[in-house]
């Protein structure tokens, strides 16, 4: 613990993003990179605790806490603290495959578990934990993982998410052959078009495959097992197999004029600006436009915001965002205590920036949707909307009770549904396999990450249902230590 009574002296420094006003003008990343000094007074602010609930990665009462992939925080805060910065690039690449990633995208449960967090603001973990890649990135101490032997055994990964590359760099580790499939043109999954750009760089995400590639990892893109190559031949060709297709199945809104014109869902709004933004800077005019439009965005979560900073940087003429669920409490409720991620009312980006230029956060809590109505050329003009209540009912459970006379007419001309995801896709290799699926669609797993079809494991999304990019680089880790104990007999360096 370099300087014990830092969590007294020092406040957190919370990060200093570029004006919404002045990002909105263009795709590039809006966190500019914190000084030397200013990380070296945040990494002195943690505690060293004896019981550090930052990197326990559990579940508490449903909730999670702490990091899921047991990041060692206190060591490398203490590190930067003392200007060792290798050290701390050591003790953080033990744990996470890809820091540049989570250091960007990831919520940080592991500051809602910090012990300083209690009585006060959390330690910037976060921030501290991408400086630390991003200067050793910019130093050279980056290296492609080269195994200095081969085991022979060749194990193809289906899927190039956070949770695929997270499973093909273990499986390389360990030495063996490992080929990754992707359907889309370029690798990533949703790090490469389920992310905009503003919010990970997708230069960033390219330079880690070129590594993982120079490290010996095959990719194939543009292909799509199940569809251009039988399962079949995967079982043959390969000891092994990794499910990690996603939970790319998108929850819809069945109601009244869903078939209108101008009605997309979030994901297909979000991979086309992003195609379409790499191969032309959007010169192509193969995306789904809002410039000029009002734009309402169903759903609150993070790919409801990613909808919210997409459409202004289009240059919309108005954004709305409905959320079906009441506004949380500015600070913990009594049911949801630390070290439990905390659930209270925040502000992400997309917001802030409809707020500076449109004079008022976007969001709209409690309102469901009740139909869409069009104009002569089928094209949407507006929704009709119901304010809710959330009660219980006979049994206790929460739900939504519409609140008679809130009754509201809201205009829109682009809507943008980002409703969640209710499980990988049932076509393709799921079908063929015919692998065993759980009470949610998602695919079964034992605790080594198989499934019900020998030599066929499954990852992430897929068989956790929608999550968290730093849960899916768990899920990836974990399933190559079981593909490595099932080609090795039982034995396994990897960690679990």
């Amino acid at each position: 613990m370099g300087k014990p009574t830092g969590f007294m002296e020092y406040e957190r420094e919370p990060a200093h993003d570029r004006a919404p006003a002045e990002r909105v003008k263009d795709w590039n990343e809006f966190h500019p990179p914190v000084p030397d000094e200013t990380l070296r007074i945040q990494g002195a602010r943690c505690m060293d605790c004896g019981l550090p609930f930052c990197h326990t990665g559990k579940l508490i009462a449903g909730m999670a806490s702490g990091c899921p992939i047991n990041n060692l925080i206190p060591e490398w805060n203490d590190l930067v603290y003392k200007g060792q910065w290798q050290e701390a690039l050591i003790r953080l690449q033990k744990t996470n495959n890809f820091a540049e990633f989570t250091g960007r995208v990831c919520p940080a449960p592991c500051e809602g578990s910090c012990t300083v967090g209690m009585n006060g603001d959390a330690v910037t973990i976060k921030s501290i934990e991408v400086s630390i890649i991003d200067r050793a990135f910019a130093e050279g101490w980056v290296k492609p993982d080269r195994p200095q032997t081969r085991t022979g055994f060749k194990v193809a990964v289906i899927g190039s998410g956070p949770a695929g590359l997270a499973c093909a760099a273990q499986l390389n580790r360990a030495g063996h052959l490992v080929t990754v499939f992707e359907r889309a043109d370029r690798v990533g999954g949703l790090l490469m078009y389920g992310i905009p750009n503003m919010k990970l760089d997708k230069g960033i995400v390219q330079r880690r495959v070129n590594l993982m590639a120079d490290s010996g990892i095959r990719f194939i893109t543009g292909t799509e097992v199940g569809t251009h190559i039988p399962v079949r031949r995967i079982l043959n060709d390969y000891d092994a197999a990794v499910l990690c297709i996603g939970a790319t199945k998108a929850r819809d809104l069945s109601v009244d004029g869903r078939s209108l014109h101008g009605i997309h869902l979030a994901m297909d709004f979000l991979s086309k600006n992003t195609r379409s933004l790499l191969d032309s800077g959007l010169g192509d005019g193969r995306y789904i436009s809002a410039a000029g439009r009002d734009v309402v965005v169903i759903g609150g979560g993070d790919t409801g915001t990613d909808c919210v900073g997409t459409s202004i940087r289009h240059g919309a003429r108005s954004v709305t965002q409905f959320e079906i669920l009441p506004q949380s409490p500015a600070r913990r409720a009594a049911d949801n205590p630390w070290p439990q991620w905390p659930r209270i009312h925040r502000t992400d980006y997309g917001q802030e920036e409809a707020a500076a230029l449109f004079g008022k956060d976007p969001r709209i809590f409690g309102i469901s949707t009740k139909k869409f109505v069009g104009d002569a050329q089928g094209r949407v003009k507006e929704l009709h909307t119901v304010r809710v209540e959330w009660v219980k009912d006979a049994e206790g459970r929460f739900g939504p009770k519409e609140i008679p006379g809130s009754e509201q007419v809201v205009k829109a001309d682009l809507v943008l549904l980002a409703l969640g995801f209710t499980g990988p896709e049932r076509t393709g290799a799921v079908a063929e396999l015919g692998v065993k699926l759980d009470e949610r669609g998602n695919v079964w797993t034992d605790d080594e990450k198989s499934t019900s079809v020998p030599g066929v494991f499954a990852a992430g999304d897929a068989s956790r249902g929608q999550s968290l990019v730093v849960w899916a680089i768990q899920e990836g880790r974990r399933a190559a230590r079981g593909v490595d104990r099932f080609l090795m007999q039982g034995e396994s360096y990897l960690p679990g």
